[in-house]
């Protein structure tokens, strides 16, 4: 693992707890091609490329929740018209505080990882919370007083 320490604490990066296999998606599969592929892989983002269009965009679960709860036809729609194009992209050397605090000032709970101008992973926040529960069940248990009788 890649670790680094801050005023004696260990602190994990990105790169530690994304995902490095990332779906994949393009602009003409439908939403109910992607949420197919989504929940095969238990998952609640792909990535989406465009070739036609520069740069990368994320359709996520709450993208094709929202669009099934406006009545839209989940086997007409596209994931090109749903996608989020405006990212926050995370760094793999970003701390999981920052990359935590970067999606709660977005409001969204998955990033893109890119590292030069591939995408390198996709991390979740439940990626994040699953690294802290590790780390936290990993420390050594803190000595409990003992009780004495009088």
């Amino acid at each position: 693992m890649h670790k680094r320490r801050n005023q004696g604490v260990l602190l994990v990066q990105v790169r530690d707890g994304m995902s490095h296999l990332v779906l994949t998606v393009g602009p003409a599969h439908t939403l109910r091609q992607a949420a197919r592929m989504m929940s095969a892989r238990r998952i609640g983002a792909a990535v989406v490329i465009d070739p036609e269009h520069a740069g990368i965009g994320i359709l996520t679960e709450r993208d094709i929740l929202d669009s099934v709860a406006a009545g839209e036809d989940p086997d007409a729609e596209l994931a090109g018209q749903h996608r989020t194009d405006d990212l926050t992209f995370a760094s793999p050397d970003w701390t999981l505080e920052e990359a935590a605090a970067a999606m709660v000032k977005g409001g969204f709970r998955h990033l893109v990882v890119v590292e030069g101008h591939d995408v390198a992973g996709l991390l979740s926040m439940r990626d994040i919370v699953r690294c802290w529960m590790s780390a936290e069940a990993a420390k050594p248990a803190e000595p409990q007083p003992v009780a004495t009788s009088a």
